[in-house]
């Protein structure tokens, strides 16, 4: 196997997996979301799952600490499917540290609770410091529900992802009406508690400097910055340890993220304007303003405004099908 190929193999091991394949730097991250202070390493055990041939998936980072299990993710885009995401990685981990032929014991097996955690670090803004997303949010609207032959119920399974904004200048909202530029901006909590997730950052930020603010190509912004951290003390042992591997790397990761964003910019399929009517449309089957809904979807209400109209105007049938048909190619186009 060439020194390419194995780079290619190892690109989903970014900088923040490099980084966190260290217990000593978990235990510090769990420190910081638990306002802990343990010390002893030996009391973690990583569970990462490494993919494989049993393993269908491969995540950033999960362990089992004490009675908990913590999955970690690091986010560079929004995603709003990773509930079902953490939910294929907690079953294959409670797969391996539970066979099957565990689960047929007459003793009730004690497993340990489940956190999610993702680590929200793009470039499109994030309004709040910290969000919930919820696998119920991703529910199909049964038959049962739309036509109230059924007691409509709470789902019989649900997850919940806390998503942390870890950008050192995420804005903290006034409501003064003063324009975005002159609102207080604030550092993450988080940042102040776990100096290797801050470190982290400054290296992603002097990254992102060269590369949007000084147009260096994506080779020369990651070079430069990882020498800056290295004659800075910033994380120096590590990267001068791995320095090429976190250059070469890191490269893949933004080539990734910029292919990834043209084919955002280049149009969506109808399929997730279909997911976006869905989830607009329970929102206001629970009451929802429009103000509320935006908020929660993170949008501006003027933008949803054309998809919530479509949604109120559907009631009380609320047939994705028909609403799908209803909104404009030109509405459809604003999302796609």
């Amino acid at each position: 196997m060439n020194n390419k190929e194995t780079v290619t193999v190892r690109y989903k091991d970014n900088v923040f997996c490099m980084l966190f394949r260290d217990k000593k730097n978990l235990l510090e991250l769990y420190n910081a979301l638990n306002d802990t202070a343990y010390t002893n390493v030996d009391d973690l055990a990583v569970t990462t799952l490494q993919g494989g041939v049993y393993m269908k998936y491969k995540n950033d980072a999960s362990f089992v600490f004490g009675q908990d299990l913590y999955m970690f993710e690091q986010q560079a885009s929004k995603n709003p499917n990773m509930p079902l995401r953490f939910l294929h990685y907690v079953s294959d981990v409670y797969r391996e540290m539970y066979p099957n032929s565990e689960l047929h014991r007459r003793t009730m097996l004690k497993i340990p609770v489940p956190h999610f955690v993702t680590f929200y670090n793009g470039r499109d803004g994030m309004k709040d410091e910290e969000t919930v997303l919820k696998l119920s949010d991703m529910f199909m609207e049964s038959k049962a529900s739309v036509s109230q032959v059924y007691t409509k119920s709470e789902p019989e399974l649900e997850l919940k992802v806390r998503v942390i904004n870890i950008n050192p200048d995420c804005v903290e909202e006034s409501d003064d009406g003063t324009p975005d530029d002159s609102k207080i901006r604030k550092v993450p909590s988080i940042l102040n508690k776990c100096h290797i997730l801050r470190d982290y950052m400054t290296f992603v930020n002097k990254v992102n400097e060269k590369k949007y603010s000084e147009n260096k190509d994506i080779r020369t912004a990651v070079t430069e910055a990882v020498d800056e951290c290295i004659a800075s003390g910033i994380l120096s042992d590590f990267f001068s340890e791995h320095r090429e591997e976190v250059i070469d790397v890191s490269v893949y990761d933004y080539d990734e993220e910029g292919r990834m964003r043209v084919e955002r910019e280049e149009g969506r399929e109808e399929g997730d304007i279909r997911r976006l009517i869905t989830q607009i449309t329970k929102k206001v089957q629970k009451g929802m303003d429009i103000d509320t809904i935006a908020s929660e979807l993170e949008e501006e209400p003027e933008t949803i405004k054309p998809l919530y109209d479509a949604v109120i105007a559907a009631a009380p049938d609320y047939d994705i099908d028909k609403i799908l048909e209803s909104v404009s190619d030109f509405q459809k186009c604003c999302w796609l």
